[in-house]
């Protein structure tokens, strides 16, 4: 049975990117600008973001917080992703979910364009990372293919952001 010390790990990742920005920063290069938008008050959505923001300080990212009321409608949504998509500075951007009920997730997640898509939760980022080409992933099935022993198949992570990815590093047969 392997052991995770988790806090260390992530510190260990964190000192190695907090290197590679200094070595992008020292040579006059663009700082990676991570932008998160967060609808509502979820309290572990908010947990979840507020933990990105400091993590890219502690790396030296840019990194830009769009909170809304979760009264905001769909389409002021898209309108907020439609100008992330664009803006130059933006390299990367989550929607956090859970979105309010009278927002379709799958619609809005289909609006982010792949390329900015740090989630990894676009159908183009998935399918490529079936394929085995270069993608964004989601963190936590990522950090599986990596670093973890093979696994055999479960019914475990079947649902939501992370888990259904990981199968693609399980030995299924």
């Amino acid at each position: 049975m392997i052991i995770l010390d988790g806090i260390k790990l992530a510190k260990d990742i964190k000192v190695e990117l907090a290197k590679e920005v200094d070595l992008i920063r020292s040579a006059g290069g663009k700082i990676p600008h991570l932008a998160a938008v967060l609808v509502g008050e979820d309290p572990a959505s908010q947990v979840y973001v507020r933990n990105k923001v400091k993590s890219c300080e502690e790396i030296g990212f840019s990194s830009t917080l769009i909170k809304k009321e979760a009264s905001i409608s769909e389409a002021e949504l898209l309108e907020i992703v439609h100008e992330l998509n664009e803006h130059e500075d933006i390299d990367g951007f989550i929607v956090q979910l859970p979105l309010p009920k009278h927002i379709n997730e799958e619609k809005i997640t289909l609006a982010i364009d792949p390329r900015k898509d740090v989630d990894g939760f676009h159908p183009v980022n998935f399918g490529r990372m079936a394929q085995g080409l270069p993608a964004y992933l989601p963190a936590t099935p990522f950090w599986y293919c990596r670093n973890a022993p093979p696994l055999r198949h479960s019914n475990s992570g079947q649902r939501g952001g992370g888990g259904r990815p990981q199968q693609y590093c399980w030995d299924t047969d």
